[in-house]
C-alpha cells in the first residue's frame, strides 16, 4: 500500500461535504477498519479515536512550529472539506485558513485495516518548519490491566543502543520513528509510527499518567544528541517553496501488538519502492573478519579461512551451496598505495575465494572521514574539508570519524570511485558501515534543495545503489533503523557482538524487540558469531542468537586451530540448525517484558513446523514455566518436541517446565 499516490487519487473520487453525522455538536465522524471511528471536534480542534466502540485516544490536536507556533486548539473551529468514500479507501480532511496559511489535517485508511494514517499540510508563504505534529497531547488509554509496557525504539544501532520495554507507569521517553504500548499478558496493544523517512526524523514522546494510560505526541523534527546524535535543531522542511508536510503517522490497535509491529513494517515496505532489486537467492550465511582477525587481516590468513570452510566445514553452506567470505575493516592491509596502487593481493583473494565456490565480500564506510585532515578526496578534485558536515560551524566527530555531506560532489565522486573499484575486482557482497553519519543534520548542505539530514541520507543511499547497480549483496551495519530498508538487502540488528554471554544478551535485546525488521528488510542478522574459548553453553547461546535473528555470519579466526574450530565443525554443519534460517525470518518474542535486557523466550512458525528458543543469560540454572497457550495452542494439545542441539525428544502438554543451564540456550521444534 502506498499512501502518497492514493491520497492524490482519493481527491478525485466522489466526495460528500455535508456533515452526515454529528452536525449538531460539530463533530465529524471518520470511520475506518472494523467498527472503528475518528471523532473530530471542529469547535475545539481536538480529535478522539474509538476502536471497536471503546475510547482509546482522546484530546489529540495538531502542532506546527514555523515562523510562529500554531495549534488546532488555538486557531478556532476548522471545517470539514470532504469525507472521501470508496469501496476500498476512506478518510477525511479537516482544514483551516489562518494568517494567509491554508492548513489541512488529512486522515486516510484502507477498508478492513485496523489502522489509519494522518498527516498535517501547511500551505502558504514562509511556511518552512522544523517541527510538525499531526498528533499532539493525546491521552492513550489501554483496556487491559496488569503488565502494560511502553516500548522505546532507538534511532539506529550505534553505540550499543538498546530497546527498552518500560512499565507504562514509569514511561517518560522519546522513541524514534515507532512506539508500541501493549499488555504483555494478553498481547493487546497500540502501534504508532511514521511511514515516511526521506525528509523527517520522527519522534514519539510518551509520559506516564497511570498504569493504564499515558500522554503521547508524534512529531516530525526529532534531533537529539543522544538519540539521533545531532547537536543542532532539525532542518526546516519546505516543498515547492509553499508547502510543509508532516510525516505520515500510522495509528493502529491490535489484538496482538506483534502483528501490529509486523504490519507497520510491511506498510513501510509497501509505502515506497525498494531502491535495489529484491534478494531472490537463499538466506545469506558466511564469515566476517571483524569477529576475531580484525586488524591482523592478511592475504595468507584470509586464504586459510577459505581453506577451513572448503576442507573442514563443508556442511556450512547456503541453500545454493556457497558462502560469503567478507573482508571487514583493515582489508587495506592487502593493498599498497590505495585502490589505484598495488592491489594484486586483493585480486588474489577474490580469485581464490571464487575458485572454492565462495562469494567474496568487502567493507566500506561511504559517509565518514577517518583521516580528519585537509587532503584530496579519492576520485575527486575536492578536499575532505570541503565535504565535512558541520553543526554550529564545526565538523561533526562521531565514533572517531568526521561526517561527510552526502550531497557534496566530492562525497559522490569518492563513492563512485571506490565502489566501481570493488565491482571491477569482482566482489559480490559489501558491508557498508557508519551510515548514520550521512543522516546528521547540518548547518547547510552543498545541495541547497536539501535541508534535512534524512533528505541528505536518502540522496546518499540512492546514489550508492545506483553505482552498485544490483551487482552485490548490500549489508548495512551501523545505520538508521527505518530509513535504510529500501537501499540494502540485509541489516545488522545491533552493534558489535562477539563471544561472551553478555554479548548474546545484548543482541537479543534488539532481536527480541526489533524482530519485526525482518518484515522490513530481506534479512537481519546478529553480527558475526564468535565462539572463541567460551563454554559449550555460551557457544550454543551465541549461535542460537543468530538463528533466531534469521541469518548466520560467523567470525572466528579459522586461519588457526583452536577450540573454536572444533565447535564450528560440530555446530555449523548441523543440518537441523541450519534449517531454522532457511526462511530468513526472525523469531517473535513470547514474553516482551524484560526492560532494556535481552528477551529470553522466542517462537517462530514456518509452515507446519514451529520453533521455540529459550535462553539463560545468567550464571545459574534458570527454570521456565510456560503454558502452551503462550504458543497459541490449546492447553490440551499433546506434542512430541525435539531439542535441536542435543537431539533429545520430549513430550509437551498443558504447562511445560524447562530448565536451561547457566549461560546456555535450547531450541525446540515440533
Amino acid at each position: 500500500m502506498r499512501f502518497i499516490p492514493f491520497l492524490l487519487f482519493w481527491l478525485c473520487l466522489k466526495t460528500t461535504t455535508a456533515m452526515a453525522v454529528g452536525e449538531k455538536d460539530s463533530v465529524v465522524h471518520i470511520p475506518f477498519g472494523k467498527n472503528n471511528v475518528i471523532q473530530y471536534h471542529l469547535n475545539s480542534g481536538t480529535w478522539d479515536v474509538l476502536f471497536n466502540g471503546k475510547l482509546v485516544i482522546t484530546g489529540a490536536y495538531f502542532t506546527y512550529k514555523g515562523e510562529k507556533e500554531i495549534t488546532s486548539t488555538e486557531i478556532g473551529p476548522g471545517k470539514r472539506r470532504a469525507v472521501i468514500e470508496s469501496s476500498k479507501y476512506s478518510g477525511g480532511i479537516i482544514e483551516w485558513y489562518h494568517d494567509d496559511m491554508h492548513i489541512k489535517q488529512v486522515f486516510s485508511a484502507e477498508v478492513g485495516k485496523n489502522y489509519f494514517t494522518t498527516r498535517l499540510i501547511v500551505e502558504g508563504k514562509h511556511v518552512a518548519a522544523g517541527y510538525s505534529s499531526p498528533l499532539t497531547g493525546a491521552r492513550i488509554v489501554l483496556e487491559s490491566t496488569g503488565d502494560n509496557r511502553a516500548l522505546a525504539v532507538p534511532f539506529d544501532n550505534d553505540m550499543w543502543a538498546r530497546f527498552d520495554a518500560q512499565p507504562i507507569q514509569q514511561a517518560n521517553f522519546t522513541s524514534s520513528e515507532v512506539l508500541a504500548l501493549y499488555n504483555n499478558v494478553n498481547y493487546q496493544g497500540l502501534v504508532i509510527g511514521s511511514l515516511s523517512h526521506d525528509i523527517w526524523k520522527t519522534g514519539i514522546t510518551v509520559k506516564a499518567i497511570d498504569a493504564k494510560s499515558a500522554a503521547l505526541t508524534a512529531f516530525g523534527g526529532l534531533a537529539d544528541n543522544k538519540i539521533t546524535h545531532d547537536n543542532i535543531f532539525h532542518g526546516k522542511v519546505i516543498e515547492d517553496d509553499t508547502i510543509c508536510t508532516s510525516p505520515y503517522i500510522l495509528v493502529g490497535l491490535y489484538d496482538d501488538w506483534r502483528n501490529g509491529m509486523e504490519e507497520y513494517a510491511a506498510a513501510n515496505k509497501g509505502n515506497k519502492a525498494q531502491g535495489i532489486a529484491k534478494w531472490e537467492k537463499p538466506t545469506p550465511i558466511g564469515w566476517n573478519s571483524w569477529g576475531a582477525l580484525q586488524t591482523k587481516l592478511t592475504i595468507g590468513k584470509a586464504k586459510d579461512v577459505v581453506d577451513f570452510f572448503s576442507d573442514s566445514c563443508k556442511g556450512f553452506r547456503t541453500a545454493d551451496s556457497s558462502l560469503f567470505i567478507d573482508l571487514d575493516s583493515y582489508w587495506d592491509n592487502m593493498v599498497k598505495g590505495g585502490l589505484d596502487g598495488d592491489i594484486r593481493q586483493l585480486k588474489e583473494f577474490v580469485t581464490y575465494c571464487k575458485s572454492k565456490g565462495f562469494k567474496p565480500g568487502i567493507y566500506w564506510a561511504p559517509f565518514v572521514d577517518w583521516g580528519k585532515s585537509d587532503r584530496k578526496m579519492e576520485g575527486s578534485t575536492y578536499s575532505y574539508t570541503q565535504a565535512w558536515t558541520r553543526q554550529n560551524g564545526l565538523p561533526v566527530d562521531m565514533d572517531g570519524a568526521l561526517a561527510l555531506d552526502p550531497t557534496h560532489p566530492g562525497t559522490k565522486a569518492r563513492i563512485a570511485w571506490c565502489l566501481n573499484h570493488f565491482k571491477k575486482l569482482g566482489f559480490e557482497m559489501i558491508k557498508i558501515d557508519f551510515l548514520g553519519h550521512g543522516a546528521l543534520e547540518s548547518d547547510h548542505f552543498y545541495d541547497p534543495a536539501v535541508t534535512t539530514g534524512m533528505q541528505a541520507y536518502h540522496m546518499g543511499m540512492k546514489f550508492i545503489d545506483s553505482v552498485l547497480d544490483n551487482k552485490m549483496l548490500i549489508y548495512a551495519a551501523i545505520s538508521p533503523t527505518m530509513a535504510t530498508a529500501h537501499y540494502v538487502h540485509m541489516r545488522r540488528i545491533a552493534c558489535d557482538a562477539f563471544s561472551a554471554i553478555d554479548n548474546t544478551e545484548y543482541t537479543l535485546n534488539s532481536t527480541g524487540y526489533g524482530w519485526w525488521q525482518s518484515h522490513l528488510y530481506n534479512f537481519v542478522d546478529a553480527d558475526h558469531v564468535v565462539f572463541n574459548k567460551e563454554s559449550e553453553g555460551a557457544n550454543r547461546a551465541r549461535l542460537a542468537s543468530a538463528l533466531v535473528t534469521g541469518t548466520l555470519i560467523t567470525g572466528d579466526n579459522y586461519a588457526e586451530k583452536g577450540p573454536w574450530s572444533k565447535t564450528a565443525m560440530r555446530l555449523l554443519q548441523n543440518k537441523q540448525l541450519l534449517e531454522v534460517i532457511k526462511d530468513g525470518r526472525s523469531f517473535r518474542p513470547v514474553d516482551a517484558n524484560t526492560g532494556n535486557k535481552g528477551v529470553n523466550v522466542f517462537i517462530k512458525k514456518v509452515g507446519i513446523k514451529t520453533y521455540v528458543a529459550v535462553f539463560n543469560f545468567t550464571n545459574n540454572p534458570l527454570k521456565y514455566t510456560l503454558s502452551l497457550t503462550r504458543f497459541g495452542l490449546d492447553p490440551s494439545t499433546k506434542l512430541m518436541v525435539t531439542e535441536l542441539f542435543s537431539g533429545n525428544n520430549t513430550n509437551w502438554s498443558d504447562t511445560i517446565e524447562l530448565t536451561v543451564p547457566p549461560s546456555d540456550a535450547m531450541i525446540y521444534s515440533y
